[in-house]
């Protein structure tokens, strides 16, 4: 038995009934990392020593009959953005280069809580800054299904990870889509959230109003677990929300009946690729079959949605960012005359090509004079959109489109053309924009490449997502397709 190709489910079923120890469990992991993560690029550190510290503990719980949780001694991979106390926290980029978070973001708290084992930290895009995962500044990460292409950002190193059986679960973080894009494109699930869900505490911040961190795993049930451990109320983020964290296992069933979907026209349009779009009609009609009535709807401002992301996200990076100066911790430049030029030179040296050009684009936009004709007004669309959504939502239990237009495109091949790059994200974006939940699950192959059903629902119902999530993958076998690496 190969234990790091079985889910997390699974291997929590035979841990917990003593049939395999946590250790062997995380061995398995470190030892599928160390074999195949040259090809793949998906992490940054491993944590080996602290992975198996982690797991002994938990095996000398289980020994002892102490009660653990329902992620115990279940290894994962957490973004490199988040903090997990005494490991790395670079944001993939040269100027948090040796830095070590001194806490744990409330997320990991709840996660040792459950006696999870973190495996390490994952790759991305710099400062989360990206849809392809080649702006990272240490190394590019690949995508499982086809080495030649990219998998998604700017949690590509998470989606990678759970797709080349490093990890049977993992956290990424989304700004514009940057959990779901790289989870349909390796071929995995992946859920955004609503915003207020799950703390931000801990998580470096890229879109203060825009961030939440999601999970990635291999099927929908591993997804709602650990959804669940990570989601709820912290004290120390104002923004999450005091409402009850449904029992989302209790959603993985097949019976839909009833379930009202609607299917946005504006979502299938031009620039998406015929073969996904037939794997999205196919999709639609197994829930059609399970029991779901599905009607045209319109979401007509969507349209407007991504350049209010880049403006909004682009203003809101301009001041997060500000605090790295190369003063208190990571890259320092070397030479300098005085303070101002130390400022300049550390960030002019340790930040990368697109994260400059997102605090350009934000600190315009915020500038004197033109706030109002660009923030300001991006602000008020954003509003507009978020009614739409809840205009829908009276009506509809949920909204389906593709995840993403393309399959995984060739490394390389937008990354000199960002307008490209950035309507990779042209679905995903407009679900940030309102702070309603969304998932992407695996609902075809088009070219040797996955595609990604996505399923966007009510603000704080993921258990409606789960459940019809869950519906689909149980009435089809795509969950069931991996990468053969």
């Amino acid at each position: 038995m190969e234990l790091y190709r079985l889910k997390a489910h699974e291997l929590r079923d035979l841990i917990h009934n003593k049939e395999v120890k946590c250790t062997e469990v995380t061995e398995a992991l470190l030892n599928r990392i160390e074999e195949v993560d040259d090809k793949i690029g998906a992490f940054l550190y491993v944590a080996r020593e602290e992975a198996m510290n982690a797991a002994k503990n938990v095996d000398d719980k289980i020994s002892k009959g102490e009660k653990v949780g329902d992620l115990a001694g279940i290894p994962i991979a957490v973004k490199d953005n988040i903090s997990v106390k005494g490991m790395q926290n670079t944001c993939a980029s040269k100027i948090l280069q040796g830095y070590k978070a001194p806490y744990d973001a409330h997320l990991v708290e709840n996660l040792k809580r459950e006696n999870a084992v973190i495996l390490g930290k994952t790759n991305m895009d710099e400062f989360a800054m990206g849809s392809s995962n080649e702006t990272s500044a240490y190394k590019m990460v690949k995508n499982p299904w086809d080495l030649d292409r990219v998998p998604g950002g700017s949690s590509g190193g998470s989606a990678a990870a759970v797709a080349a059986f490093e990890a049977p679960l993992s956290l990424g973080t989304e700004t514009g889509g940057s959990v779901r894009q790289p989870a349909s494109l390796c071929g995995v699930v992946g859920l955004k959230p609503t915003y207020g869900r799950v703390s931000r505490y801990g998580v470096v911040a890229f879109g203060s109003t825009l961030d939440q961190v999601g999970p990635m795993a291999r099927d929908v049930e591993d997804c709602a677990i650990i959804a669940e451990a990570i989601s709820g109320l912290d004290d120390r983020d104002s923004t999450t929300a005091d409402i009850t964290v449904q029992d989302y296992k209790k959603s993985l069933n097949k019976d839909i009946r009833g379930k009202r979907i609607g299917i946005p026209k504006e979502y299938f349009g031009e620039g998406l690729n015929d073969g996904i779009r037939k794997s999205v009609e196919e999709a639609v009609k197994v829930l059609e079959d399970n029991g779901a009535i599905v009607e045209e709807c319109s979401l007509p401002l969507s349209e407007y949605a991504l350049a209010a992301y880049y403006i909004i996200g682009s203003a809101e990076a301009s001041s997060n960012l500000a605090r790295f100066d190369g003063v208190r911790y990571g890259y320092r430049a070397k030479e300098f005359e005085d303070a101002v030029d130390l400022y300049y030179k550390s960030r002019s040296q340790g930040f990368g090509k697109e994260v400059k050009r997102r605090i350009m684009l934000g600190t315009y936009a915020l500038s004197a004079g033109y706030y109002d004709a660009y923030y300001k007004k991006a602000l008020k669309v954003r509003n507009l959109i978020k009614k739409d959504f809840e205009r829908i939502f009276k009506e509809f239990d949920a909204v389906i489109s593709p995840t993403s237009p393309t399959i995984a495109f060739k490394l390389g091949e937008k990354i000199n053309d960002p307008l490209s790059m950035y309507l990779s994200d042209i679905y995903t974006v407009p679900v940030n924009i309102a702070g309603i939940p969304a998932i992407s699950v695996p609902c075809g192959i088009v070219d040797g490449m996955p595609v990604g059903l996505q399923i966007m629902g009510n603000y704080y119902r993921e258990d409606t997502l789960f459940n019809l999530a869950y519906s689909f993958e149980q009435s089809t076998d795509w969950h069931k397709k991996f990468a053969n690496i």
